[in-house]
């Protein structure tokens, strides 16, 4: 299995199986031979920059594509040859909504229940229950095409579990909303957690999944890098000393002095004019600042920071946590 192995958790039945996927878009390999499990009742988390094939992945469990190698079961059921054998198992609530801007709120989540067969009282009973829900009563007879991002976030995700799936497949669930709507959307997927559904959730919030999930899977180029539970992913980190500094941009010549008046650090430039010191021995912010303004560089903060999911995401693949916030692909590339 590519990464970690995953017998850091205590072992329970296996919701979701990917062997040795692989997906090709012409001379473009997407996913590169990916393994991993996600287990029944878990909130596993699929992290990967924009273009890392994240998307892609839910499409194949979901049954919008099929891949050239490897095998996919859902709820015990082999996806491979029959992409739609778990329809009836799973959620989705893709990275963009799928419902209709003339219909109300109400409306979309009757015609949603409509789509698995539930009868018209058992399906209207169900609309009403998840508007209430999710704070979207009084927005229920309004039509969905007037509502704001994050009005709509919610809904789609009502939509998603209208059929109360056992697993639910979230796609960047609060990428282009608001904060508050934001953190009521997480709010939303913990409830559910936390009632027993199994949920796949993919992100370039790193933050996001240290908050969320048990277990997560950093993705990098086509490939998984890791696959462990949070708590194990950030132990060896616990011992560190960390400092961010945001200061004017450090020239080359500065960033060797640094390495060379401070061998007991390591420096990494986080971005324009952030840089990381982590060391295994307590830092003293006040010689670090001291020596960067003797060297004419102008200090704007410094300050202790507490090792990050997001320090363990950078270390393992390489790539820069600005990348992981960077905007979405564009079309006709990878997701």
């Amino acid at each position: 299995m590519d990464g970690a192995e995953i017998g850091t958790e205590k072992r329970r039945g296996a919701a979701i199986e990917a062997r040795g996927l692989v997906k090709r878009f012409g001379e473009v390999e997407a996913l590169r031979g990916i393994s991993f499990d996600v287990y029944e009742g878990e909130l596993f988390g699929f992290l990967g920059p924009n273009g890392a094939g994240k998307t892609t992945t839910i499409n194949m469990f979901t049954g919008l594509a099929r891949p050239d190698e490897g095998t996919i079961r859902v709820g015990g059921a082999d996806c491979t040859a029959n992409p739609r054998a778990a329809q009836r198992l799973i959620g989705v609530v893709p990275d963009e909504s799928n419902l209709y801007p003339e219909l109300t709120g109400f409306e979309n989540l009757a015609f949603c229940a409509s789509l698995y067969g539930m009868r018209k009282a058992e399906r209207r009973e169900r609309a009403a229950e998840l508007l209430d829900m999710f704070g979207l009563s009084k927005a229920g007879f309004r039509k969905f095409g007037g509502y704001s991002k994050g009005m709509k976030r919610k809904l789609t995700i009502a939509a998603g579990i209208i059929h109360r799936p056992r697993v639910l497949f979230l796609d960047e669930p609060t990428t282009g909303i608001d904060v508050a709507s934001a953190r009521q959307v997480r709010r939303l997927i913990a409830d559910l957690h936390r009632k027993g559904t199994t949920i796949f959730l993919t992100t370039h919030f790193i933050e996001e999944a240290e908050r969320l999930c048990g277990r997560v899977a950093f993705l990098a180029r086509g490939r998984i890098e890791r696959v462990d539970t949070v708590e194990n992913l950030l132990q060896p980190l616990h011992e560190k000393h960390v400092v961010h500094i945001s200061c004017a941009v450090v020239l080359d010549d500065v960033r060797r002095a640094l390495s060379e008046n401070f061998p007991e650090a390591s420096f990494a430039c986080m971005e324009a004019g952030r840089i990381r010191v982590e060391s295994g021995e307590p830092i003293t912010v006040g010689k670090l600042v001291r020596f960067l303004e003797e060297n004419e560089v102008e200090v704007y903060e410094a300050r202790k920071a507490t090792p990050s999911l997001e320090d363990v995401f950078v270390r393992i693949t390489g790539i820069e946590a600005e990348e992981m916030r960077a905007e979405k692909a564009g079309p006709g590339k990878v997701r």
